[in-house]
C-alpha cells in the first residue's frame, strides 16, 4: 500500500471531556493543520446547554438514543468518556483565505482550538457579537418549535418554563400580531427577564388558563402538567423537554380527552415537518444567528467564566443554580 504522509501538527488544543457521569476534565490535544477545504479556528466562548448537555454530563442518555444523540463533532461514546457540545463562537486562523479572520459559529464541543470542514461553519451576521452569538443553538431550537406550534395571529400563548429557550420561544411569539404571551415559571426571577423582553410573566398558581397554544420547556413532569391545565379546549400543547432516563406520569384521565387536547413533540434534530422541504439545518441556523442582533437578548447570558472552570461550572449547573440562564465559557 501506499505510504500517505502525515498531517502536520498546527500546535495544542485543550478540550472538555466528560470522563464519567458527574465528572468532566480538561484534557490537551494536538491540532493538525487543515488539509484542502477545512479551516482552523481559535475558540473565543462557547455555551453550555441547561437541558440536554446537563443529561449528557449526568450520564442519563438512554441507551436506545446513543445514536441519535450524537453531536456533529463528538468524539467518544455515551455514557463516557464523551467530548460533548454544539454551541462555539471563534475566529478563523488557518484556511480559505476568504475565511482568514472572519468570526463564526459551528456545533462544536467546548474545545480552545479545533479543525472542521469550512462548510460547517457558519458566519455570524453584522450586529450580532460573539458573545452573544453562543445562543444560536438555542434560538434555533426555538424556531423549529414555533414552527411546530403554527402560533395564528391574535392567539393567546402560554410558555410554560423560563429557560432559555422558552424565553426565547415566547420572546419571538410576542411579536406576532395580535398575540397574547406569558411566561409560566416557578422561579420569580424570571419575571424581570421576560419583561425586559417584553412577555408577561405568572406564576403556575397565577397563570391564565384557557391558552389556544401552550409550549412547554420546563423540562420538569409538573411543568408538563400546568401545560395540560392550561390548554383550551381543541388546543395543542407542544413539548418541547426531553427527559433522557425519567419517566413522566400525565393526568390523561381528567379532562385531557374531554377538552380534546393535543400533545404534541418538538425536537431540533428534525426541521420541523411543514419546512423541511425547503429548509436545510444550515439555512434554520443562519436564520437563528440573524435573529440574534437584539441587545435586549444579552440578558439571557446571565454568567460567565473562564475555560479551565468549565469542569466546575459543569458541576455546579448539574447541581442545581436556579438562577443561571445560558453559562457562557470565555476562552484565553
Amino acid at each position: 500500500m501506499p505510504a500517505y504522509p502525515s498531517r502536520v501538527v498546527s500546535g495544542e488544543s485543550r478540550a472538555c471531556w466528560i470522563e464519567a457521569p458527574g465528572r468532566a476534565a480538561i484534557r490537551s490535544t494536538e491540532v493538525c493543520a487543515p488539509a484542502a477545504g477545512d479551516v482552523l479556528v481559535r475558540a473565543l466562548h462557547s455555551g453550555i446547554s441547561r437541558g440536554t448537555e446537563m443529561l449528557v454530563y449526568r450520564g442519563e442518555v438512554p441507551a436506545t438514543e446513543f445514536d441519535r444523540m450524537r453531536a456533529p463533532f463528538q468524539e467518544g461514546d455515551f455514557p463516557a468518556p464523551v467530548k460533548y457540545g454544539y454551541a462555539s463562537v471563534g475566529v478563523v486562523e488557518e484556511g480559505a483565505e476568504a475565511l482568514l479572520g472572519r468570526t463564526v459559529f459551528c456545533l462544536y464541543p467546548h474545545q480552545t482550538r479545533y479543525v472542521v470542514p469550512a462548510n460547517a461553519l457558519h458566519l455570524l451576521p453584522e450586529g450580532v457579537p460573539a458573545a452573544r452569538a453562543v445562543l444560536a443553538a438555542n434560538m434555533e431550537t426555538a424556531v423549529n418549535a414555533l414552527w411546530d406550534a403554527a402560533p395564528r395571529i391574535g392567539d393567546r400563548i402560554a410558555v410554560v418554563g423560563g429557560g432559555v429557550v422558552g424565553l426565547l420561544v415566547a420572546w419571538m411569539a410576542g411579536r406576532l400580531p395580535g398575540c397574547a404571551v406569558e411566561l409560566i415559571d416557578v422561579n420569580p426571577s424570571r419575571r424581570e427577564v421576560a419583561e425586559s423582553l417584553g412577555v408577561a410573566f405568572a406564576s403556575p398558581r397565577d397563570a391564565k388558563p384557557e391558552a389556544d397554544l401552550v409550549v412547554h420547556a420546563s423540562g420538569s413532569a409538573q411543568g408538563l402538567v400546568t401545560a395540560l391545565q392550561l390548554a383550551a379546549f381543541e388546543a395543542t400543547v407542544i413539548e418541547m423537554s426531553w427527559y433522557g432516563l425519567r419517566e413522566v406520569a400525565l393526568p390523561l384521565g381528567e379532562a385531557f380527552h374531554a377538552r380534546r387536547l393535543t400533545l404534541k413533540s418538538s425536537q431540533v434534530g428534525h426541521v420541523a415537518a411543514a419546512q423541511r422541504a425547503r429548509w436545510s439545518h444550515h439555512r434554520r441556523l443562519a436564520l437563528a444567528l440573524s435573529l440574534l442582533r437584539d441587545p435586549l437578548l444579552d440578558g439571557l447570558i446571565t454568567d460567565s467564566a473562564p475555560f479551565d472552570d468549565l469542569p466546575e461550572v459543569l458541576a455546579r449547573l448539574a447541581a442545581g443554580a436556579p438562577d443561571t440562564l445560558c453559562q457562557r465559557i470565555d476562552y484565553p
